[in-house]
């Protein structure tokens, strides 16, 4: 079973404010107050008005990311930063191979990254997605990693996101329903 990210990630709330107007915008609630805005080619119309486009060569740390992140796309990102740190994240795994690549805007402006890694042989907290959860903020908890621990391991795809924002789940709704198995 494959897995696939191709999203923000943010404060909750800062998250909500940024795209109360947007109609392609649906927040996946994470742990530790964060959310999560699964990059859909609809949610990329809305913000630049152009499709998006895809790299077609392998990602590298030359080219971190499948997705573009055209000027038009960056600068509504680097504009909400403006109101807290904002990551961009992508993952694609299958069969034991994959890549991970991330970067974080604070201030309206670049401020880590972008990073990546498609060999993921260093200690977890470097990974680039897990390196740019502790630039957010992410504290560190009981789980695994920062991935696990804001919930990124919940869903395996856009669609899985996409899902569980439109149903308001929270970030410990599988944690629940395993309490609620075992406690029948």
């Amino acid at each position: 079973m494959g897995y696939q990210l191709s999203a923000v990630v943010a404060d909750a709330e800062l998250l909500r404010e940024q795209t109360a107007g947007l109609d392609h915008a649906v927040l996946g609630e994470l742990r530790q107050d964060f959310a999560l805005l699964p990059i859909t080619p609809q949610l990329v119309v809305e913000l630049t008005g152009s499709l998006p486009d895809y790299a077609t060569d392998d990602r590298s740390a030359a080219r971190p990311f499948d997705l573009v992140l055209s000027p038009a796309l960056v600068e509504p990102l680097a504009r909400w930063s403006r109101s807290g740190p904002v990551a961009y994240v992508e993952a694609e795994f299958g069969g034991g191979v994959g890549h991970q690549s991330a970067v974080v805007w604070l201030g309206g402006a670049l401020s880590w990254g972008p990073r990546f890694d498609d060999v993921l042989d260093g200690p977890r907290e470097e990974w680039p997605i897990n390196a740019a959860l502790v630039q957010l903020g992410v504290e560190r908890g009981t789980w695994i990693d920062p991935f696990a621990e804001v919930g990124l391991h919940l869903e395996r795809n856009t669609d899985g996101w996409l899902t569980h924002g439109r149903r308001r789940l929270s970030a410990d709704y599988w944690d629940e329903l395993v309490e609620q198995w075992e406690n029948q």
